[in-house]
C-alpha cells in the first residue's frame, strides 16, 4: 500500500480544539472487524465490551513542559526550542526542534526568563534539529533536579500546533491522563486521556485487569511521512518498558481465550515488539523504532482503543492495519458524516 492510499479530507471544524466538558464525556464509535458493524456509543459505554479476564494495557508516560521560548543572544530573536530527548544528563545536552531553525547555528548562545539559564548550540541533526546544552549563568552545568525545576518554571504543556492557541490552564490538567506517572513524553496517549478513576473503577467491578506499559512518546510518532512508499520511512525510537506482571497477566488473558486490548496505538507498537519466541508478551524494556503497517501479523493484541487520527498519520496507519484498511477507512468516512470530533482532545473508536 501507498501513502496516498491513507489521505482524505478532515474539515478543521472536526477537530476538536479544547477538552470535552468533563473528562470522559466523548463519543465512542465501536468497529466490529468480523461482522463490519459499526455502533456508535458513548465513551461510558465502554466497560459493557470487556468481561471478567479481560486486560487492558496503559501508558502510564507523563508529558513534561517541553516548549520553550528563549531569546538568541545578541538579536534578542524570539526562539522556540522543543527538547526532544536528553543525550547526557550530566551536562544537560538535549537533542531538540528549534524554529525558526535558519536563525540558529552551532555557537549561538540563548537566554531563557531572567537569563539564569541560557544554551548554547553544539550540533545541527536535521534541518530544523540541533544538540543544545544548557547552562546557569556563572555556574556551569545545572544538576538534573536544577534543570527540571527550570523547565517546569519556563516550559509550557506541548499541545498540538493544530490546536492553533497557546497552552492555557486547562490543558495543564486535561493534556495528562489519569495513568500519567512516569514523566519523559512529549505527547499522552491520546485516548487515554478520556479514561476517569469511575470508568477504572467500572472495570474493575466487572474483573477486568488493567496493566501497565511505559512509553515515552516522541515526535516521530506525529511526524509528516514525506515517501509515498512507506516501507522507506525510518520510524523514531521510542524508550518502553513493559513489567513482568503486565507480561503474566496477558498471557494468561491469551491462553484463556480472552480480550487483550492496547489502549493507544504506541501502547500496540510496544505490545506487538515485545514478542517472545512462543508469540506471547515478553516483559522487557529498551527502544524500539517498530512501524505497524500493511501487512502486519498481530501476535497478542485483540482489541485496539484509539482516537479519530489525521490524514495519512502513522496512528492512522497502526488503526488501519490492525482493523483492516477498508473497514477502518469506511469507519472514518462514517465519522466525518456523523460530525465526529478528531485528534488529542477529540472522539474515541473501540476495534473489537
Amino acid at each position: 500500500m501507498k501513502l496516498s492510499d491513507f489521505k482524505f479530507e478532515l474539515p478543521e471544524k472536526y477537530i476538536a480544539k479544547y477538552p470535552s466538558e468533563y473528562r470522559g464525556e466523548v463519543r465512542l464509535m465501536v468497529v466490529h472487524r468480523k461482522t463490519g458493524k459499526i455502533e456508535h456509543k458513548q465513551f461510558k459505554d465502554l466497560p459493557q465490551y470487556f468481561n471478567k479476564g479481560d486486560v487492558m494495557i496503559y501508558n502510564d508516560t507523563k508529558v513534561f513542559p517541553a516548549r520553550l521560548y528563549g531569546n538568541k543572544e545578541k538579536t534578542d530573536a524570539r526562539i522556540e526550542i522543543f527538547l526532544l530527548r536528553i543525550i547526557n544528563r550530566k551536562y544537560q545536552l538535549w537533542d531538540t526542534m528549534v524554529d525558526p531553525a535558519r536563525k540558529i547555528r552551532v555557537g549561538n548562545k540563548l537566554y531563557f526568563g531572567d537569563k539564569s539559564m541560557t544554551a548554547e548550540i553544539a550540533d545541527n541533526t536535521t534541518s530544523r534539529g540541533r544538540t543544545i546544552r544548557f547552562i546557569y549563568e556563572g555556574k556551569g552545568e545545572l544538576t538534573e533536579k536544577e534543570f527540571i525545576a527550570a523547565i517546569y518554571e519556563l516550559g509550557q504543556i506541548p499541545i498540538p500546533r493544530y490546536l492553533k492557541r497557546e497552552a492555557e490552564d486547562i490543558d495543564k490538567e486535561r493534556f495528562h491522563s489519569i495513568f500519567a506517572k512516569k514523566t519523559g513524553a512529549v505527547a499522552p496517549s491520546y485516548v487515554s486521556l478520556h479514561f476517569t478513576p469511575y470508568m477504572c473503577k467500572m472495570l474493575e467491578i466487572k474483573e477486568v485487569s488493567m496493566k501497565r506499559t511505559t512509553v515515552h512518546i516522541g515526535l516521530g510518532t506525529f511526524r509528516t511521512l514525506g515517501v509515498e512508499d512507506m516501507t522507506k520511512h525510518k520510524m523514531e525510537s521510542e524508550n518502553y518498558d513493559i513489567p513482568a506482571d503486565t507480561e503474566q497477566a496477558v498471557n494468561m488473558a491469551i491462553d484463556n481465550g480472552n480480550r487483550v486490548c492496547c489502549i493507544g496505538t504506541n501502547t500496540l507498537k510496544v505490545v506487538e515488539h515485545s514478542i517472545s519466541a512462543v508469540k506471547k508478551l515478553k516483559a522487557t524494556s529498551g527502544w524500539t523504532n517498530n512501524f505497524i503497517m500493511p501487512p502486519y501479523k498481530f501476535n497478542v493484541t485483540n482489541t485496539l482503543l484509539t482516537n479519530f487520527h489525521d490524514p495519512a498519520s502513522i496512528p492512522l496507519i497502526a488503526a488501519c492495519t490492525f482493523g483492516g484498511y477498508e473497514l477502518i477507512m469506511h469507519a472514518y468516512r462514517e465519522a466525518i458524516k456523523d460530525q465526529y470530533q478528531f485528534l488529542c482532545y477529540g472522539d474515541a473508536m473501540l476495534i473489537l
